[in-house]
């Protein structure tokens, strides 16, 4: 059975970007060489991407002409991926689908043999999907930063999600790389 991970950088007062958009200028602060090596690993543990359609069109804006970028751009550009959208019509992007309804989806693709599933950015999918119990695991790097406003990360639930924390470590940047997985009720 394949995990299914959220993985995003967030400010400490939990925002995975500004009040616009894509402002994600803050990801520089946390950038180093051990978050590059942690991406590169992440590239090698995964299979399939799985993006939000928002998420999606600024990745597809980004990773097919970024200039460097070495083994995380060969494998962004070649790994599987999914854009979850109900409007799109066209991937756009090499290896790329288009699915309207991710829980029967992911539901089925967990079941099958496989790599790790990850959902880069996308918090309204991720929120969807944690909702629907189908995370197995939570991935954030706080950076240290407050940011004072913006899109949270973490949309308001109905009720706590309690999480085990399975590993933390620090970047020489100050950034906190953490990994949760939801504790089963």
């Amino acid at each position: 059975m394949r995990k299914l991970v959220v993985w995003n950088l967030m400010t400490l007062d939990g925002y995975f970007e500004g009040t616009k958009p894509w402002d994600i200028d803050f990801h520089n602060l946390a950038w180093g060489p051990e978050l590059e090596r942690y991406a590169e690993r992440v590239g090698e543990e995964a299979d399939l991407l799985v993006f939000g359609r928002k998420t999606y069109e600024g990745m597809v804006a980004y990773w097919p002409t970024a200039e460097g970028e070495g083994k995380i751009k060969a494998y962004m550009n070649a790994i599987a991926k999914i854009a979850v959208s109900k409007t799109m019509t066209e991937p756009g992007w090499n290896n790329a689908r288009i699915v309207s309804d991710p829980i029967p989806e992911l539901t089925k693709l967990k079941q099958e043999s496989g790599k790790t599933i990850f959902i880069f950015g996308s918090a309204e999918l991720a929120d969807t999907l944690m909702k629907a119990g189908l995370i197995d695991e939570v991935r954030v790097c706080v950076v240290p930063v407050i940011l004072g406003g913006g899109n949270p990360l973490f949309k308001p639930a109905e009720g706590q999600v309690p999480l085990k924390l399975i590993e933390s470590s620090t970047t020489e940047t100050g950034a906190v790389i953490l990994r949760y997985e939801p504790v089963k009720a």
